[in-house]
């Protein structure tokens, strides 16, 4: 990354549809396990596409109490939840001062809708809902909320960027700290399911009856998911001298726009793979050294030929021997989440030298004919790329690399 400073991860926390730790999210990947199935949050009959991945079975009375869960949106939940666990994970306790070098930027999408749609049914029902069910409408409010939990004072942001959401907040806060504007950053993202997205995407004819297929020439669409994903930035030297562990180094990255078209991408993928190029140059790494590409892979027919044809201008032939892997195949597209829960993924890859699959791809088709990891497989990884392309042309491509060197 530019300057001297060197950024790295010592916290993670995750709750998706297939865990809601860390660990339990790694043992998924080891497994390729899906955790897309038929929703149940809200009614689905008479939309075409009836699954997602929802989390299901957990318990929020383990970590909040009533009348704290009376304020407490879904995603607010989740975030709560996976930055409880990064926290921990990173060694830094419960504070009550002492948080004016701590800052926390979070990527949101649809915030706290699904409580508004409760509200809004329960008015037309004709009873009298609760006005606090609007309080986390507000797609910051989970941003506040941590702050206020772990009292974070240093600077908030909200990052809004579509999919690319939390991957950009990644990069905004590893910033923050190369210019000393900070000492630590809490950043991710997270998003909840609610029927107005799930419609919204319905209604663009972008999802699958099935489970996803990324890059299987068999895909018609997306799976929508949910989840949160909150990871821990400190300078390296700091983290070093406090004896955290190191999970990896945010190597460097790239942000940008196609200003082409506010949902579909431009077919050539000339502007995604600029931005890889631009994330390759800003890490000093030439394309032959990155050892897996964790892909946007959504599985919609255009998005999936798309980034193969960015990935293959950027690498060139050799990039053939490169694996590419979409884990929304097993959490679905978890939006404001996907970028974050995407590097946890990248970052646990380095860690285990595990490199997780495209669930379900059997076959591609005549674009999309690289090596897309049907199965987990063993591999020696150093160096990950993390792509996250939005609607609206927001692009983000993040590298990561061993903080060991």
């Amino acid at each position: 990354m530019r300057g001297d400073k060197r950024v790295v991860i010592t916290g993670m926390g995750v709750i998706c549809s297939t865990g809601e730790t860390v660990e339990e999210f790694l043992v998924s990947l080891k497994e390729g396990r899906r955790g897309i199935r038929e929703i149940t949050l809200f009614d689905v009959a008479g939309y075409p596409s009836q699954v997602a991945a929802q989390i299901e079975g957990y318990d929020p009375l383990k970590f909040f109490d009533t009348r704290e869960l009376r304020r407490l949106s879904r995603v607010d939940q989740f975030v709560l939840i996976a930055a409880q666990e990064a926290f921990a994970d990173a060694g830094l306790g419960p504070r009550k001062e002492n948080g004016e070098r701590i800052g926390v930027c979070l990527g949101v999408g649809a915030g706290g809708m699904l409580s508004a749609e409760t509200y809004h049914r329960q008015l037309l029902d004709g009873k009298r809902p609760r006005p606090s069910l609007l309080l986390p409408f507000v797609p910051s409010y989970a941003t506040d909320r941590l702050a206020e939990r772990h009292h974070l004072q240093g600077p908030r942001m909200s990052i809004t960027t579509a999919c690319s959401s939390s991957a950009t907040s990644i990069a905004y806060s590893a910033e923050l700290i190369q210019q000393e504007e900070v000492d630590i950053m809490a950043c991710g993202g997270g998003e909840a399911l609610s029927e107005l997205t799930f419609g919204g995407f319905c209604s663009l004819k972008v999802m699958d009856s099935r489970p996803c297929l990324p890059f299987d020439a068999r895909r018609q669409g997306l799976s929508l998911g949910e989840g949160a994903a909150v990871l821990i930035l400190e300078e390296r030297e700091r983290a070093v001298g406090r004896g955290a562990n190191i999970y990896g180094e945010l190597l460097g990255y790239s942000l940008g726009g196609e200003a082409f078209h506010i949902t579909a991408p431009e077919e050539t993928g000339k502007e995604e793979a600029r931005i890889m190029r631009e994330a390759l140059q800003d890490a000093g790494l030439k394309p032959q050294e990155v050892d897996y590409i964790n892909a946007h892979g959504t599985g919609t027919i255009l998005n999936d030929q798309v980034e193969t044809l960015a990935i293959k201008e950027v690498g060139g032939e050799d990039v053939y021997q490169t694996p590419v892997s979409s884990t929304k195949s097993m959490i679905g597209h978890c939006l404001g989440a996907a970028g974050g829960l995407e590097a946890v993924a990248s970052l646990l890859t380095i860690q285990h030298q595990l490199i997780p699959p495209t669930a379900g791809f059997e076959h591609g088709d005549e674009i999309c004919d690289l090596d897309y990891v049907p199965q987990p497989r063993s591999g020696e990884v150093e160096v990950v790329l993390s792509n996250s392309f939005a609607f609206g042309g927001n692009c983000t491509t993040l590298i990561f690399g061993k903080g060991d060197l």
